[in-house]
């Protein structure tokens, strides 16, 4: 099984990241190695690492949108070869095998390509997650100069990508291409993205690329003129009480990216009958988005859904996508030691868009 892996990383504990080192499982025979190159910071990052979503424990090594390169191989893997530029995100194990029907795979399990929704319970995430395969040990993330993941988790990422940026489509970009493309968004469609943001700008664009009319409602008038540049045909300032007059009905799908306290149903109203909206934006526990039943009743066969990242084989198919297609996150580079700074900075949404750490910054 060989040694254990000797990792570097920035934890964060007593409100503030600092030094610290661990040992990473051993590579087994389906495992690989993975040099970590870049590493995004996510919204999600800062909830966890500050208990807003429950009780973490410490010290926490954040990160679930990587970037890198392959160093070492198990002796049964096949995927991927040391030297392969590859990718980790959400998720770094489950059972790979369970299926809610004996008769079909079709379902949303690991058999169908849906890892997320692990049948047996047992989908690892790449941090602050308990890893049944590995001792039940919790795991540690992507702010760190190494992973190990089983090959099946790992995202190949092609050459001539841009690889600074691929990070960041690990987390946003599958959480936002994956409610789009399930709902088969067309050319002509009257689609609106609520929040622009790290989530935000990436559903914008694989929108636009979808054939999609985009509008965005954004809470920062500064971001106008960027959302048009991304492909958005309207913009609304949700603070401005005229811009929000006139828009029930309007809208076939709705994807709402706010991590902050908002009334959903101010947004269902705005959707054509059999419309739909997917809320993909996690709020802490503390200032909760929330939904008025009644005024959703009577809002008459409107839909409101959430979803979940994507399973390994839809990351895949949206990496490569997005390569082709030119869709990349708009980022600013960082060093380790700014990680203090960011995660302030991602609070006052003081980024165009996501925060990236270069990790040959960490010592």
């Amino acid at each position: 099984m060989g040694k254990k892996i000797e990792i570097s990383s920035k934890g964060y504990e007593d409100g503030s990241f600092q030094p610290y080192e661990f040992k990473r499982h051993a590579v087994g025979e389906r495992d690989v190695l993975i040099e970590i190159l870049y590493a995004g910071i996510c919204h999600s990052d800062i909830h966890t690492a500050r208990g807003e979503w429950g009780e973490v424990s410490y010290p926490l090594v954040p990160g679930h949108e990587i970037a890198g390169r392959v160093i070492g191989v198990g002796s049964k893997v096949a995927k991927v070869r040391v030297g392969d530029l590859v990718g980790v995100g959400c998720m770094v194990n489950s059972c790979q095998t369970c299926s809610t029907c004996s008769t079909c795979s079709t379902c949303s399990t690991c058999s169908s390509g849906e890892e997320q929704f692990c049948e047996e319970g047992k989908t690892v995430y790449t941090y602050a997650s308990k890893d049944v395969f590995h001792g039940g040990a919790l795991t540690q993330g992507g702010y760190s100069n190494n992973i190990v993941v089983d090959e099946h988790f790992i995202i190949k990422i092609p050459n001539h990508a841009e690889l600074e940026k691929i990070a960041p489509l690990l987390c946003a970009g599958i959480t936002t291409y994956s409610p789009l493309r399930r709902a088969n968004i067309k050319e002509g469609d009257e689609v609106a993205i609520v929040g622009f943001g790290g989530l935000g700008h990436m559903a914008v664009q694989y929108a636009k690329s979808f054939g999609a009319n985009v509008s965005v409602f954004a809470t920062s008038e500064s971001k106008r003129d960027l959302a048009f540049s991304l492909g958005a045909k309207h913009f609304y300032n949700v603070k401005n009480s005229e811009e929000m007059q006139g828009l029930n009905n309007r809208f076939s799908f709705i994807l709402s990216t706010v991590a902050s306290s908002y009334e959903i149903t101010e947004y269902t109203k705005m959707l054509k009958v059999d419309g739909e909206i997917v809320i993909v934006g996690v709020p802490s526990l503390t200032n909760p988005a929330t939904l008025d039943a009644t005024s959703l009743i009577w809002s008459f066969r409107r839909k409101v859904s959430s979803s979940l990242i994507g399973g390994i084989k839809e990351t895949q198919e949206m990496v490569d996508y997005s390569v082709e297609k030119g869709i990349y996150p708009m980022i600013e580079m960082i060093n380790i030691d700014e990680l203090d700074q960011a995660y302030e900075r991602v609070l006052k949404s003081d980024v165009l868009f996501r925060f990236v750490i270069d990790m040959k910054s960490l010592k």
